[in-house]
């Protein structure tokens, strides 16, 4: 009898509040409309008061943006980009979170905060008085994991590029039930020249914006979608440093299943049936890293390094030091404190586990076998699952 356990809803999600923001509260309002129309307001019955707030909040999102660009505009459009960011990438779940939490540490960078991914277009307005007044509104939690939630809390920019109206693959979570959404935003394939363009001037009007407040910080993004955007994006930046987390598909891809669903089930204005999730994660996976592996010849070799999660959990300062060295980040000295305290920090977090059903490990062997070859996991021995005890390398990427 097939086994249909990744269709279950996770119990252990934690608990996303009626009442708590969702992603589509900080979209601008034609962003918001077009994606409803795209799926015929096929909302469900449940989800419908989300629906109406998000409406709300979506015509004052693009009042607020209009008096930020008169505002701000002219004196954010002159703020250079002295350094290149750093992109953290890889699949999803594959400790891309973890290091991206490590690397803001330092004092000489910076991030987007959740706030910004949350609000693009008026968080120069708005940031300071929702971080000192709104922080209440979020829950303690992320849903999917124990990492804690908090605007002031780095997030991916990709979520900055869905409020901005950016076609992505994250709209997908919106309407789960409906077929996948954009997924050639993923790699853009079959995405014509002037899309892509348009696709590069968002991503920059956002990273001006976030360096217009920090102007002499390098910024640090991390957002999986972009594993396999290297070239569009190494045109905006040439200069730019890359670091790629790889992990044990075997753990990863039940973890990757685990986020989609809490995501769809608290992100989303449909109630989710994951019916064709596990088709879904080995799609993107093999999109994704189709165009990866094709990219990543165009990227000279001081400015990309494959990191393996298993080995940054194991030795967390050892393998920033690498990444520095490597990538000619500057002395990794002044990081090093900032580091340890935040390590020590999260010394009691609790990671999730995973039980690896033989069927789900049969597929995930077959179809990610050149991944697994490529990055040493192609040996029992290399998988952090729950099939045998867990070892302190089996924490959950965060």
């Amino acid at each position: 009898m097939p086994d249909d356990s990744h269709k279950k809803q996770p119990k252990d999600l934690n608990h996303y509040p009626l009442w708590a923001p969702r992603f589509w509260h900080g979209m601008l309002f034609p962003a918001w409309w077009s994606m409803l129309r795209r799926h015929r307001f096929r909302v469900h019955p449940t989800r419908i008061p989300m629906a109406c707030a998000v409406t709300g909040f979506t015509a004052a999102n693009s009042a607020l943006a209009k008096l930020q660009e008169w505002g701000y505009g002219k004196a954010v459009e002159q703020t250079p980009l002295d350094q290149s960011p750093i992109f953290i990438v890889g699949h999803w779940r594959s400790g891309t979170t973890f290091l991206h939490e490590l690397m803001i540490r330092d004092p000489r960078h910076t991030f987007p905060t959740t706030y910004e991914c949350f609000s693009p277009g008026h968080f120069l307005l708005t940031e300071k008085f929702v971080q000192k007044f709104m922080g209440f509104v979020l829950p303690a939690k992320r849903p999917m994991d124990n990492m804690p939630a908090g605007w002031d809390r780095p997030q991916e920019d990709e979520f900055a590029l869905c409020g901005m109206g950016v076609r992505s693959p994250y709209l997908t979570m919106a309407f789960p039930n409906d077929p996948a959404e954009d997924l050639d935003y993923l790699d853009f394939e079959n995405v014509d020249e002037a899309e892509i363009k348009e696709w590069q001037q968002s991503l920059k009007w956002f990273i001006q914006r976030v360096a217009y407040t920090r102007p002499q910080q390098r910024i640090v993004l991390k957002s999986p979608p972009h594993t396999s955007r290297l070239k569009e994006i190494s045109e905006l930046f040439p200069d730019a440093r890359w670091v790629h987390m790889v992990r044990d598909p075997r753990s990863l891809v039940p973890s990757t299943m685990r986020l989609w669903k809490s995501l769809y089930t608290s992100q989303g204005f449909q109630v989710p049936h994951y019916d064709d999730l596990l088709e879904y994660v080995m799609r993107c996976y093999e999109r994704m890293y189709a165009r990866f592996e094709e990219q990543r010849t165009a990227i000279p070799e001081n400015r990309l390094l494959d990191v393996r999660y298993e080995e940054l959990v194991q030795e967390p300062l050892d393998q920033l030091q690498q990444i520095y060295a490597h990538l000619d980040l500057g002395d990794f000295e002044p990081a090093r404190e900032p580091v340890q305290q935040y390590l020590d920090a999260q010394a009691a977090y609790q990671p999730n586990r995973h039980k690896l059903d033989l069927e789900l490990e049969s597929q995930i062997v077959n179809r990610w076998s050149d991944y697994m070859r490529r990055y040493g996991y192609d040996t029992a021995s290399n998988t952090d699952s729950d099939k045998a005890a867990p070892s302190p390398a089996s924490a959950e990427p965060r």
